[in-house]
């Protein structure tokens, strides 16, 4: 009688089959921990943008608009620029006032809009 070599069908399906379910639990959970990563990316500019906002405000006595910010130097750095648009919306009582809103666009559009304003205020909270 002759050795086999080689597997059966069997078996090849069988290992076809532990891969597509190993897959299927794998990939959802990894794609969850890119949009964290991004958006834990994303609030560390955040608080780069009010340290900014805090130093304009020292020396103008009044915060900068997107267009100001970016002409004193700043540059959205490209692992966060892919995944959010950001604005910087002025306050406009007597009390000078910011907020930065960051909006998730491409691959990381299932996430939540963030906030931050002058007063340290995050939103939303959970997710900070």
């Amino acid at each position: 009688m002759r050795k086999q070599h080689g597997f059966t069908l069997i078996e090849l399906v069988i290992t076809i089959a532990v891969v597509g379910i190993l897959a299927a639990i794998a990939l959802p959970s990894y794609q969850q921990y890119v949009i964290r990563s991004k958006r834990s990316a994303a609030q560390a500019q955040m608080m780069d943008i009010a340290n900014r906002q805090q130093q304009y405000m020292l020396a103008n006595r009044g915060y900068a608009d997107k267009t100001a910010l970016e002409a004193g130097g700043y540059i959205l750095p490209a692992e966060v620029s892919t995944g959010y648009d950001y604005t910087i919306t002025l306050g406009t009582g007597a009390v000078p006032a910011f907020t930065v809103t960051f909006t998730p666009k491409g691959s990381q559009a299932s996430d939540v809009t963030l906030k931050l304003n002058n007063e340290g205020l995050k939103e939303p909270p959970e997710k900070w």
